[in-house]
Formats: C-alpha cells, structure tokens, sequence
C-alpha cells in the first residue's frame, strides 16, 4: 500500500527522493531580525525571572570521551541544585548523556523531576545503518532516558535523499515508544538557511518533539540567525497546522547574555506559549556557570566569579 503523503506547514511530504519547493530563506532579512533582536534589553526586574527560566530551560550536557560515572554523579547533583547556597536556585530541565550513563543519571536523578537524556544513532556522526540506530534507540530508552536525542544522516540530506532521512527518523521516533525525540539538524554542516529550513520541516513531518541545532562537536554551532530560522519553521507549521513542536539550540552558548538574545527571540517569534522547558531548551555544558553568576549579582548586587560555583 502506497503511503499517504505528509502535510506539513503547507508542504506535501512525498515517499519519493525528492520534496517540492519548500520556498527559499531571505537570509538578509533573516540575519538582519536576529541582530536587532540581540539588541533588545530587559527590564532590570525581569531578568532575575529570565535567568531562572534559563537554568529550567537546559539539558546539563558532558558528551566527553573521558566521561565517567562519578562525573556523571556530580553533574546530576549540580542539576538538582545548581547552587548549592541558594535553595531558591531551580533544577535543570534534563542532564544529557551517553547512552553508557543513562543508568548512573536515572539512579541519581530518581524522584527529582530532572529528566535524563540520551544521544543516540550514531551520534555524531549519524553514519550507521538504520537497524542499528533503532536498536541503540530502543536501548537507551530501556536504560531508562526520558528523552531521546538523534542526529539526522547529513550525508543522505546533503545528497537529496531526504526521503531516506524522514524515514529514519520514523524508525527511531517509532523505537522512542514514550520517550521524546529531539531530532539534531547539525545545521553547521548544512550550509544554507534553506536546506536548514528543509531539514527543520523533515524532521517535523517525521515526528520529532524537538529539533535541534547542532550536536556541539563542531563549529560553527547554535547561532541565532540559524535558530530564528527554525523558530520560523516552527511557527509557520503551527499557524497552517497547529502542529507544535520544541526547539533547542545546543553549543556555543556559553554566557548568559546570549541565553537571555535567545529568550528574546522565542518570546517575539513564537509568543509566550513556547516560553517553557516543554518547548524551549538550552543545550549547555558551560553556561550555567555564567547564568548563577549573573543570578547571584542581580540578587545580592555583589559579582563573583565562577571560582564559588562548581566546574561539573
């Protein structure tokens, strides 16, 4: 039997090698809007409130060959209580980790409410056949994960076999069962806005429940033009749709002036809805630091450095 095909923001998904026009990205424009949006300030009162929701809105991330169980341990512990001090300090939305590790995280994170993340199909290269994605997907997601984080095969997408990237990523939304999939562009690979655009709808069709920048194994990362771009695709199918779908940009960031750029950005294009560590997260192994900082400044009107906070 033939498949039916998919509709997504006004786009027909078909079984074939091929998408139609998906329409092109005005990149001037584009580049142009996220520049005058990292321009625009907060009010003093409010960033307090926009520094939590950061801290509640990242995946503490240690996808590090080295890594080990006790590191794990204590990155978990740094989740539930980012600053140690200040039991006002909310946790973080999940702690991401190597398929290896689910276990370790899930014993530690238990009853916490912080979620436990998994990367998955190969990452990061995404350069394995499909049964074994799917048998790595279901593997971490019987470890435990919460949260099930992909890349998509930037071979495949970049040779025009985008029919073969949607199907994988039915197959391991599939293998997901309960767990949900943020499904990682690695748009610093993809060259274009438009081939990011054309990815960030695949992967919507297919079903992911987020998608992601960058796997933060290679640079350029997360940037803001590249994710106001998704934030478009997102806001587009839902408006033709109302189809909702999350957005993570990961790597790269690192201070929390940016975190409170990307907030801005999310409040203006997609409104107060998406202003929730349900659709917005942060991919981060080194920002934290910098936002408990700058909460600690705003709260006390004392700056310290991040010798008073913990490295994992």
């Amino acid at each position: 039997m033939a498949k039916a095909p998919v509709l997504v923001g006004g786009f027909e998904l078909p079984s074939g090698p091929r998408l139609p026009r998906v329409g092109s990205v005005d990149a001037v424009a584009l580049e142009e809007r996220a520049a005058t949006l990292a321009k625009r300030s907060i009010k003093r009162e409010s960033k307090v409130q926009a520094l939590e929701l950061a801290i509640r809105m990242m995946d503490l991330t240690t996808l590090e060959g080295q890594d080990t169980p006790g590191k794990v341990a204590a990155i978990c512990s740094k989740a539930m209580r980012p600053d140690p001090v200040d039991v006002s300090v909310p946790p973080v939305a999940a702690v991401c980790v190597y398929p290896s590790l689910v276990g370790i995280a899930k014993e530690r994170l238990a009853g916490s409410g912080v979620k436990v993340a998994s990367v998955a199909t190969a990452f990061p290269s995404g350069q394995s056949p499909i049964d074994i994605k799917v048998a790595e997907t279901r593997a971490v997601v019987e470890f435990g994960a919460d949260e099930v984080d992909m890349v998509i095969d930037r071979g495949a997408f970049l040779s025009g076999r985008y029919a073969r990237v949607f199907d994988e990523i039915v197959r391991v939304k599939d293998a997901c069962g309960e767990a949900h999939l943020k499904v990682i562009l690695e748009t610093g690979e993809l060259g274009t806005y438009d081939n990011v655009r054309r990815a960030s709808l695949i992967a919507i069709a297919a079903g992911a429940d987020f998608i992601k920048t960058s796997t933060g194994k290679i640079s350029p990362a997360a940037t803001l033009p590249v994710t106001l771009c998704m934030m478009e695709v997102v806001r587009d199918v839902h408006a033709e749709t109302g189809h909702i779908v999350g957005i993570k940009p990961a790597g790269g960031i690192r201070a929390s002036k940016q975190a409170i750029q990307y907030l801005v950005t999310l409040y203006e294009t997609l409104g107060a809805e998406w202003m929730t560590p349900d659709l917005f997260r942060f991919g981060a192994s080194s920002l934290l630091n910098d936002v408990l900082m700058q909460l600690r400044k705003e709260k006390t009107g004392r700056y310290q450095s991040g010798d008073y906070f913990t490295i994992d």
